[in-house]
């Protein structure tokens, strides 16, 4: 009998590698980064409207199908002033490399359109069209569409899928929107702002329904001096996570005012650097049927007068929302002239939270400013990668010099293990490291998987958007 049950374990476990598409790795075993490819996707040029291609910062433009992997791009249109100055691109990775499958035929927009898909297919593209037809308007009202494909004929007409909105929001160019996907579930939802009250959020189930509804901004302290007087505290840039109908939420609002510059409109303000001073994370356990709870804030940087933004979310299979994030000291020189005592130090946080608890609270990495001469996060957000056994990675550019002096340029990553801490660093050797990247997201549908797909900026190469295949063995 126990002969028996040997060899049946030898034969069960081969199938269940085989049913990954990936060979297992033992959990106990560190895994080597080791780059495949690397290339360059498309090149660019500024619209000068304020949305570059990596604008999208809460969703992707990358996303992998099988053995496929799509790009949506950015085309600035010759002769149209900004804003809505732009037109959405498709590429596919073949055989030679990348080539470009559609382009938007007939509509201008002012941001990049993030993709997602399901496993097997379809895939889809998030646009966010304007509605005006003077060529000359910088502005004007905007309609959200998703588009559909057929991964195997990318070339294809592709069918429009328009969210059944209640009433009629004033959606604008200015949509900052976040696209996500329940690939397993093969559910999508799109969440657009509103101005500064709410973001309208739109959920196709599986069946092929809509539900929609709304997001209400919580309420803000600091009215007065808020930017645009605005009365809520607007969350942009939101990581959205699906899981079977639970939906997880975390952005940031901007803050004009810190514990320091209260009264204090000199020092306040845009005029210091970026303003997002809160991350704010909210959930509901079935969007269909369940309110948001209410906002639970991560962070803030009130009292330092740096600011944060978020890099990435993923919630695990017992319902943890796994949380990493960006966080920049004050400008320099509103520290050196006005608050000296201020250490400028720049980090890359991680937190756990579990039905709106924080349950653990970290930082991953620290430098720059008065720290060190290595520089973390450099001009992009940590991202996460998950494998098929659930280990999950921090991903991250570092920039500046080492402990000896020597220029550093690179992209690093570093296992989040169960208890909360972390592993140590290591690097992924890319020739032209990307300063700012997307990755193939479980969060837009992608599949846990040993094999990492980026899309971002490399190092060097300007108006440029470049594409590494990484494998962990």
């Amino acid at each position: 009998m126990r002969t028996m049950l040997i060899c049946l374990c030898l034969l069960i476990v081969p199938i269940l590698c085989w049913c990954q598409g990936e060979k297992a790795v033992d959990a106990r075993e560190p895994l080597e980064p080791v780059v495949e490819i690397e290339e360059n996707v498309y090149t660019w040029e500024p619209a000068d409207n304020g949305a570059a291609p990596m604008w999208c910062y809460g969703c992707t433009c990358l996303v992998r199908i099988g053995e496929d992997v799509f790009a949506s791009g950015l085309e600035t249109l010759a002769d149209v002033p900004p804003l809505l100055n732009v037109r959405w691109l498709l590429f596919k990775r073949g055989d030679e490399g990348w080539e470009l499958q559609q382009a938007d035929p007939k509509d201008r927009t002012r941001e990049p359109c993030p993709l997602a898909a399901f496993p097997g297919g379809p895939l889809f593209l998030s646009a966010n069209p304007t509605l005006t037809t003077d060529p000359e308007a910088a502005r004007g009202p905007a309609r959200p569409e998703i588009l559909q494909f057929d991964p195997t004929d990318p070339k294809a007409p592709y069918k429009t899928l328009l969210p059944a909105w209640e009433g009629q929001p004033a959606f604008t160019e200015h949509s900052y929107r976040t696209f996500a996907a329940d690939g397993p579930g093969r559910s999508l939802a799109l969440f657009q702002n509103i101005g500064y009250s709410h973001s309208e959020w739109a959920f196709l189930d599986s069946d092929g329904d809509w539900h929609t509804g709304q997001l209400p901004w919580p309420e803000r302290e600091d009215s007065t001096y808020a930017p645009y007087n605005s009365t809520h505290a607007r969350c942009n840039y939101p990581d959205v996570c699906i899981r079977d109908r639970a939906v997880h939420f975390c952005g940031a609002p901007a803050y004009d005012t810190w514990d320091r510059v209260k009264d204090n409109r000199e020092l306040m303000g845009r005029k210091w650097g970026s303003r997002w001073r809160r991350l704010l994370y909210t959930w509901t356990p079935d969007i269909t049927s369940e309110p948001f709870r209410e906002f639970v804030e991560i962070a803030n940087t009130f009292e330092s007068g740096g600011w944060l933004f978020p890099g990435d979310l993923w919630v695990a299979p017992d319902g943890a929302a796994h949380i990493v994030w960006f966080e920049h000291p004050i400008h320099w020189r509103l520290r050196s002239d006005h608050f000296p005592d201020i250490k400028r130090v720049l980090y890359l946080k991680y937190a756990i939270v579990r039905d709106g608890e924080i349950t653990h609270r970290s930082t991953l990495v620290e430098g720059g400013g008065d720290l060190s001469a290595e520089i973390p996060g450099g001009t992009g957000q940590p991202r996460l990668h998950i494998t098929p056994d659930n280990r999950l990675f921090a991903l991250y550019y570092v920039r500046g010099k080492d402990a000896e002096g020597e220029p550093v340029n690179e992209n690093r990553m570093m296992e989040l293990l169960p208890d909360g801490t972390h592993g140590g660093a290591v690097r992924i050797p890319l020739e032209r490291p990307l300063t700012s990247f997307f990755t193939a997201t479980p969060r837009a549908g992608g599949v846990p998987s040993y094999t990492i797909d980026l899309l971002g900026t490399p190092s060097g190469a300007r108006n440029t958007i470049g594409y590494a295949r990484i494998k962990l063995r």
